[in-house]
């Protein structure tokens, strides 16, 4: 039988446990930061390819949890881990209600153009740096105020567009897609659903040889149609689930999400034409990034915020710092 005082000191437990793990998802997780590595080749990268990215997703930057001394603290950071490129994945502001006044965007713009890295930083946008932008909305592409920001403080911005870039003299394509859920539903608009502005194909037509192509993509979901000729497919978007508690994460249920959430993802299953008419192809690589900030509700829990490097060329998974 359970005492009287053991009944109570259980139930002191349990309740210091329930009130304490609330406070550790807002108050200390989301300030924390490591660096999670992935060291792979894979296929179409040549070897003999050494390539290190550093990977910057969803910062959502504001007040108090995003602030410009953390996004300071961020780059010095990224800048101490050397690597040879830097690819920020969009989602450069928060859009949920709990934070201050907004953080002008040339000001987190300015300083992400301290990054250093031989190669330089390149980025996509996210959905939140569209929906953000009424103005963008209303016009149904085009520009948004956050990715004129990064343009002016001179880091390349990609839109559907690829590049050629080399490394000791090898070559390499770096690919970027405009977000895939970019314009929102509004019925002032005459729009119906949700649309992309993304191209693959034309983003794609633009690799005039044979190099190894590395994409970055905000949403993961794009990897069902990637053709087995990228390597590599880096992402953002999920925060890796934003709250995992044993392997449950709430906010990306497998019934409505086509990829996991996180990590390293091999894809299978081939593209959907290859799937419809019967085929089947190579594997598809991706790495999803557990991402800097939060959407929604400034609330993380067992999945904290990362700089995310990749060392392509390289074996030995995944080490965490």
């Amino acid at each position: 039988m359970i005492s009287r005082r053991r009944f109570l000191q259980g139930l002191g437990l349990a309740t210091l446990g329930a009130l304490s793990a609330p406070a550790y998802a807002v108050g200390i997780e989301p300030f924390r930061l490591r660096v999670q590595r992935y060291h792979l080749t894979p296929p179409h990268w040549p070897k003999d390819l050494k390539l290190r990215a550093a990977l910057i997703a969803d910062p959502h930057i504001c007040d108090p949890w995003m602030g410009l001394d953390r996004v300071r603290s961020i780059v010095a950071q990224t800048n101490a881990l050397k690597p040879d490129i830097i690819l920020m994945l969009g989602d450069y502001v928060a859009s949920h209600k709990w934070q201050y006044a907004p953080i002008p965007p040339q000001a987190w713009a300015d300083l992400f153009a301290e990054f250093s890295a031989p190669l330089g930083t390149h980025a996509i946008l996210g959905n939140h740096d569209w929906w953000d932008d009424h103005e963008a909305q209303k016009a149904g592409g085009g520009e948004t105020k956050y990715g004129r920001a990064l343009i002016r403080a001179g880091i390349p911005l990609y839109q559907n567009r690829a590049v050629r870039l080399e490394k000791d003299g090898k070559a390499f394509w770096l690919a970027g897609l405009e977000d895939q859920i970019a314009l929102a539903p509004f019925r002032k608009y005459k729009r119906q659903r949700w649309q992309g502005l993304d191209d693959l194909p034309a983003t794609l037509a633009q690799v005039t040889d044979d190099a190894p192509i590395l994409l970055m993509a905000h949403e993961p979901d794009i990897i069902g149609e990637v053709p087995a000729r990228v390597s590599l497919t880096v992402s953002g978007h999920t925060h890796g689930g934003q709250i995992n508690v044993f392997g449950y994460k709430p906010a990306y249920s497998k019934k409505h999400h086509k990829t996991p959430v996180y990590g390293h993802i091999v894809e299978t299953e081939g593209t959907t034409l290859m799937r419809h008419v019967g085929l089947s192809t190579e594997p598809r690589h991706m790495i999803v990034s557990g991402g800097l900030g939060c959407s929604i509700l400034p609330v993380r829990f067992g999945v904290p915020p990362e700089i995310t490097m990749v060392h392509l060329g390289e074996s030995g998974g995944l080490t965490t710092a």
